[in-house]
């Protein structure tokens, strides 16, 4: 008999969790005790936990149902279960960051602040998500829940694969580079991205801080942004703004190696949209893609490696360790030059297309097989660098089987209008009989 591969599952939509919790129909403890039965089930494959928090998450929703008895409400999230990335404090909790350097840690003093902020929203922290080592490229032991024998991609590799195996209705994530949109699209869930830099990361294991930012998973994308919702009125730069006017499908020279199928599938999404009255066009990238990675890249391991340098003849990883010595190699001077480059092409991409929510595929190609390589982040990092929000659109299964993600991005402050924007396009596409 074949071994299952396949644990893909739904955890369920927030807004009907909420209906519920606050009618009374379901209570938060029924609802912890439903993901941890589904975690027992198969996160012996899936391995997207590093820790699962039974006790206290009994706990906070024992007093969650009785604060909703008494018509107490902490919040948006009151009840509701979140998965919480390996590099963010938990109060009491170790944050090993996938490390073998960080064996011997303290557990956490205190909670980072977006955890604080969830529990006020009344989330319920259910447990830690595997990641890579220090968010890099060092892999966690996180499979793919389409399909195990695949990676769900990295950093926020366990947060992705938890969500995508139905354990857990939303999760926290942290990007870099791409590591929320990224395994949103190989896991084939939603992920939202807000403006790089825009909420606070105090508690949270740094790798560049020049782009280290929160990130939001849920099933759907209505779900992501729920939980960016949720929280979002606490932080300082809660964007706002004015919807976008047109759907752009971004052409550029850094395409000419997707998959075929990938293409064809946001072509066929364009054209939806195209069809439903949406303003649609393709446009050439105003800054070229490859130029933009590249120097976004030097940018994360210039600061990576000033960070982790005590570390280098440490307990870590192949792929840290020659991070550092890359980074190490990148002059001052050429980082102020690339910090530059980088403030100006952002001026000039977004003068150049201001007022678009942009299609783009999340990678060139599904997850890869095995677990070695977290995938490639080329299609997503020069989204992190120019410094809008970033939205992951599942798109239905390849061929392969295994799930195919679009971005739907724009510009830098626009967080909330572009949110709304992605959710009226992922109705109109949900409503197409086939893409």
């Amino acid at each position: 008999m074949a071994q299952q591969t396949n644990f893909a599952a739904d955890a369920g939509r927030i807004a009907d969790l909420q209906r519920d919790i606050r009618s009374g129909a379901l209570t938060a403890s029924a609802l912890v005790e439903r993901y941890l039965a589904r975690i027992d089930a198969v996160d012996p494959a899936v391995q997207a936990w590093r820790v699962v928090l039974r006790d206290s998450a009994r706990a906070e929703a024992a007093a969650l149902d009785r604060e909703a008895k008494a018509s107490r409400w902490r919040g948006p999230l009151h009840g509701i279960p979140v998965g919480i990335k390996d590099v963010i404090d938990v109060a009491g909790v170790q944050t090993l960051a996938n490390s073998k350097s960080r064996a011997g840690i303290a557990p956490a003093t205190a909670d980072a602040d977006i955890v604080a902020l969830l529990r006020s929203a009344g989330a319920v922290i259910l447990g830690k998500t595997h990641t890579t080592e220090f968010a890099f490229f060092d892999p966690s032991p996180a499979c793919n829940p389409h399909n195990i024998g695949h990676t769900p991609g990295g950093s926020s590799s366990g947060s992705g694969a938890a969500v995508g195996a139905g354990m857990v209705p939303l999760a926290l994530g942290t990007q870099t580079v791409a590591s929320v949109n990224r395994p949103a699209a190989y896991c084939g869930v939603a992920a939202f991205k807000p403006s790089t830099q825009s909420n606070c990361t105090h508690g949270i294991t740094p790798l560049a801080p020049t782009f280290d930012t929160v990130g939001f998973y849920g099933a759907t994308v209505p779900d992501a942004v729920a939980l960016y919702d949720a929280v979002a009125a606490a932080f300082t730069a809660a964007f706002d703004g004015t919807a976008p006017s047109s759907i752009i499908q971004l052409d550029d020279p850094a395409l000419t190696d997707c998959d075929a199928a990938i293409l064809e599938r946001i072509a066929a999404a364009a054209r939806i949209l195209a069809d439903a009255g949406y303003s649609v066009r393709k446009t050439a990238s105003p800054e070229p893609w490859a130029a933009l990675f590249e120097t976004q890249t030097r940018v994360m391991r210039y600061e990576a490696a000033r960070i982790y340098r005590p570390l280098r003849d440490a307990a870590i990883g192949a792929k840290l360790r020659e991070m550092i010595d890359d980074g190490l190699r990148v002059s001052d001077a050429t980082y102020r030059d690339d910090r530059r480059h980088l403030a100006a092409a952002r001026a000039e991409f977004w003068a150049a297309l201001p007022d678009a929510a942009i299609l783009f595929p999340a990678a060139p190609a599904t997850a890869p097989a095995g677990l070695a390589s977290t995938g490639d982040p080329r299609y997503i990092s020069p989204w992190t660098a120019l410094g809008g929000a970033i939205v992951t659109q599942p798109l239905g299964l390849h061929a392969n089987g295994l799930p195919i993600g679009m971005l739907v991005c724009g510009r830098p402050g626009n967080d909330r209008a572009l949110a709304r924007t992605a959710m009226a396009l992922g109705e109109t596409l949900a409503r197409a009989t086939k893409l």
